[in-house]
């Protein structure tokens, strides 16, 4: 991840995948621990987290 611009690192988020992001947020964390890096990894994270959590409970719902 350290090789990534700004710009590479934005675009590659939108294809990578919940798990992923964990990995490269977790490795910044105890790597260079660079705050705007770990806010938008934690940004997109949680962007797909909360998706994931949405389908999750509206499964459970009553269809109308």
């Amino acid at each position: 991840m350290s090789n990534l611009s700004w710009r590479a690192l934005n675009d590659v988020l939108n294809s990578m995948s919940e798990a992923d992001i964990w990995f490269m947020l977790e490795a910044e964390r105890f790597g260079k621990k660079r705050a705007s890096v770990l806010q938008r990894l934690h940004q997109r994270y949680s962007v797909l987290r909360v998706s994931r959590e949405r389908i999750e409970l509206l499964k459970e719902a009553k269809n109308p």
